[in-house]
């Protein structure tokens, strides 16, 4: 399967709408769907500011899900949201490994909920390695457990 990144479209928000209302996707980002709305809402907030980094992931030609980068405090962090379909066939490490040519922020901070062991593992194989975990609020009343993974500059 080729996988391939480009800047995010206007047609591509569809798909990733679809992706994020995936009951089995949003409990492994332990993240709640957002409804139509709000999730417009979010994108065009993350678009428009010129220091995200925001790509639409292909596979074969057809939008496979979205990854990003966005500075939070002092920490520049990644994500990705792969469509179930393309799960289990080396989409998102193909994906974070091709962002990762683009993306220069080292160290690159990266947080995965702890259930959530096919993400971890796309994570490792990019280089990412665990710092440690804690609990964030949810939006919904309950903690969530995550690892917190980095990958650090170059070594020398």
């Amino acid at each position: 399967m080729h996988v391939s990144l480009r800047e995010v479209r206007a047609d591509d928000l569809p798909f990733f709408f679809e992706h994020q209302r995936d009951p089995e996707a949003a409990r492994l980002a332990a993240f709640p769907s957002r409804e139509h709305e709000a999730f417009t809402a979010h994108w065009r907030k993350v678009l428009a500011d010129a220091k995200n980094a925001c790509r639409t992931i292909l596979a074969d030609g057809a939008v496979a899900g979205n990854i990003g980068a966005w500075t939070d405090a002092d920490d520049r962090l990644v994500s990705y949201w792969i469509g179930r379909e393309f799960w289990g066939r080396g989409v998102a490490t193909a994906a974070l490994r091709e962002f990762l040519l683009i993306e220069p922020a080292r160290p690159l901070t990266a947080r995965v909920a702890r259930h959530n062991l096919g993400s971890l593992r796309v994570l490792q194989k990019c280089g990412f390695a665990v710092l440690g975990d804690h609990s964030c609020p949810a939006p919904k009343g309950d903690a969530v457990a995550e690892w917190v993974l980095s990958l650090p500059p170059p070594a020398g």
